[in-house]
């Protein structure tokens, strides 16, 4: 079976570079990712050790012999007049001046102007005449008697940017790999390690590639420091613009009123605000008022003029306090700059990104594999812009009629931006579409949730929708009620109000937690479904109840190997110590499935837990079968449960030093489905 990279290789040759190798070649030179990957792609678009490693040695010399650096433009001048000419590579743009009938080239770094270039160059890469190309020249120098001339002369030139893109190609090569494997690549291009992110994690990841895609899209991610919110909106696209510290003037966004010069909006796909989060922070009201504006009708007027724009608005920003912290205290703005902190301001948002559910980045969390060069993927983010997918939903699905216009019109771009990202060749199925249809209701849901707690005026809305082919209502519910639930939130209506101040004033304020119920839950038989990213999950909230009174339980699991998954079963067995008599023993059974790989380790760490559990009274013993595929608890007390995943419900943790490792709800879960079944006897 052919692997990914094989196939992006096979598919997009060229276009594709080894994600690792970037670091390697930059060296103190500031080159924009989206060059040197092009490069890259150019020498390193193989499989073959030996031509990657020549391919980097050429790149590094093509930087070192030819990259401009703006403090040695002056030798770089000297350089050329002396060899007659010289190749460079430098950021250029071209402008035509209409008084002499000619194009003028301008060179970023090495400071040249109004440098004559000919017509046909304009007609092979028109994108110079936008905000500039990095190309790779040669640029010649003949001193003339002729008066006001240029000695300066383009002799080649070709950019080292994506010059132009072919959609279709890209959208018939995307037919040719599965929703997972386009997820990963697309992850993999962003730099990162799919293996390393749930399937919630990826959607997550790739949101944040909406805005590129779609047209006035307005998303905000607020969360921990360290999950590299802003990182794709300075480095994946020369469409975007990060603005560091998340403050800017009326004239730098919109228009300068003393030369009418068009601000921001105009000129980029996508603006986004970096630390934009701050209570203490000052903002111009002003501002935020044409923000408004702009956010809802995608115009905005100053003086007597009224423009119009396509930028997307992007706010990222660090959050204050942990999540049930603010849902219990106050609500999930409450780190915004006070001008923002506005609510029709933040009913502008089209989604919010859970940013507390992104996990601090880790050296195993970036790839080494292949993935697109940025530059050729931003191009083809800007090319999608053109398309709509925001009613492709409508074939499967019915929004609730209680959804407001704002509300619809928010859920369909996210929607639309989504497809046009994981499905850009047309092609989706109603299983499709729903997955991305409750991930774009539950971001905007959240966004409507928390206006809600700041101004009771705004109404609650039903986010539900009806399958046509089942007739089935879908509710859908943040992640973060589910885990938190309406007890926190309630818990003010029963409490004496205590002011956020107040309550951080207090030593240990933020630890506190429900009131624990003391009187067990009838056991029923039941479903339970747990989330991607879903916390709050423990054994002994799945299990704990129904191991009272077991003392035969059979373990069937396939996949306990690995040594988190050593981790988890001897979690179990803590739990069954805790939950039987002190003076009972109990017959553990595990029966699970190995390889030559790991079963050797398997046995080792099998034998120490018989040994280990025999002490506390647990009689442990294994069996190997290679034909098992479910997986369950067998209890003899009358109950079975069946594990969708078998134990193994957890992603990964950050190690030894992760709190996470030590506290199961604290552990972010994989999606799974756990049946309870009474009456099966254990034979």
């Amino acid at each position: 079976m052919e692997n990914l990279n094989s196939k992006l290789n096979n598919y997009f040759g060229g276009r594709v570079v080894r994600k690792d190798l970037t670091k390697l070649v930059k060296g103190n030179a500031i080159v924009p990712t989206y060059v040197l990957e092009y490069l890259l792609g150019q020498y390193c678009a193989t499989d073959d050790h030996d031509t990657i490693a020549q391919g980097v040695e050429m790149v590094k010399n093509i930087i070192a012999q030819h990259f401009v650096h703006r403090d040695e433009a002056q030798f770089i001048k000297s350089t050329v007049r002396e060899k007659g000419s010289h190749r460079i590579i430098d950021k250029v743009s071209v402008k035509l001046n209409d008084k002499q009938d000619q194009y003028e080239a301008f060179f970023a770094n090495l400071g040249l102007k109004g440098i004559p270039i000919g017509d046909e160059a304009i007609k092979q890469y028109p994108k110079l005449l936008s905000s500039g190309v990095w190309c790779i020249l040669t640029l010649a120098y003949f001193p003339s008697d002729e008066k006001g001339a240029s000695p300066w002369i383009i002799e080649r030139i070709k950019p080292i940017q994506i010059s132009n893109v072919d959609i279709s190609e890209y959208k018939e090569a995307r037919s040719h790999f599965s929703k997972g494997e386009w997820i990963d690549a697309l992850m993999q291009s962003i730099g990162l390690n799919p293996a390393e992110f749930s399937q919630r994690s990826k959607l997550l990841q790739l949101t944040r590639l909406v805005p590129f895609v779609e047209n006035n899209y307005n998303l905000i991610e607020l969360g921990p420091k360290g999950t590299g919110k802003s990182h794709i909106f300075s480095e994946l696209s020369p469409h975007g613009i990060l603005i560091s510290g998340g403050e800017v003037s009326k004239a730098k966004l919109f228009v300068n009123n003393s030369s009418g010069e068009i601000g921001l909006v105009g000129y980029w796909d996508v603006v986004a605000y970096d630390e934009f989060a701050g209570r203490n922070k000052r903002a111009d009201r002003g501002l935020v008022d044409i923000l408004k504006n702009y956010m809802a009708n995608k115009s905005f007027s100053r003086g007597t003029q009224v423009y119009g724009a396509s930028a997307s608005m992007v706010f990222v920003g660090n959050t204050d306090h942990s999540v049930p912290y603010m849902i219990k205290h106050s609500d999930l703005f409450d780190a915004l700059p006070k001008d923002y902190y506005d609510t029709a301001f933040l009913d502008r948002m089209h989604a919010y990104l859970p940013g507390w559910e992104v996990l601090k980045l880790r050296n195993d969390m970036f790839t080494a594999d292949y993935g697109f060069i940025v530059d050729y993927l931003a191009e083809i983010l800007k090319n999608l812009r053109k398309e709509d997918q925001t009613q492709s939903y409508r074939a499967f699905f019915e929004l609730s009629d209680t959804i407001t216009t704002r509300d619809k019109t928010a859920i369909e771009k996210t929607l639309s931006g989504l497809i046009k990202v994981i499905y850009p060749h047309g092609e989706f199925g109603e299983d499709d579409i729903r997955e991305l249809l409750d991930f774009a209701i539950e971001n905007r849901k959240r966004v409507k949730q928390q206006l809600h707690k700041m101004d009771e005026t705004f109404e609650e809305v039903d986010f539900s929708y009806q399958s046509k082919s089942s007739g089935q209502q879908v509710n859908i519910e943040t992640l973060e009620m589910l885990e938190y639930g309406t007890s926190l939130a309630t818990e003010l209506s029963t409490e004496p109000e205590t002011s956020p101040t107040e309550a951080t004033g207090k030593e240990g304020a933020e630890q506190d937690t429900p009131a624990v119920t003391t009187e067990l839950t009838k056991l029923v038989e039941k479903q339970e479904i747990i989330r991607d990213n879903q916390k709050g999950i423990s054994y002994q909230q799945l299990f704990g109840d129904y191991l009272v009174g077991a003392t035969d339980i059979q373990v069937v699991d396939p996949y306990v190997r690995l040594p988190y998954q050593l981790r988890n079963f001897m979690e179990l067995a803590r739990l069954i110590m805790e939950k039987k008599a002190p003076d009972q023993e109990v017959k553990l059974h595990l029966i699970t499935n190995n390889n030559e790989d790991y079963i050797e380790d398997a046995k080792e760490a099998f034998q120490q837990m018989t040994a280990s559990l025999e002490s506390i009274g647990i009689q442990f013993s294994y069996a190997f079968d290679e034909n098992i595929h479910d997986r369950s608890l067998l209890l003899n007390n009358g109950w079975k449960i069946l594990l969708g995943r078998g134990l193994d419900i957890w992603q990964k943790t950050g190690g030894w030093y992760d709190i996470n490792e030590y506290v199961q709800q604290q552990r972010l879960c994989k999606s799974c489905e756990i049946t309870y079944i009474k009456g099966v006897n254990k034979q």
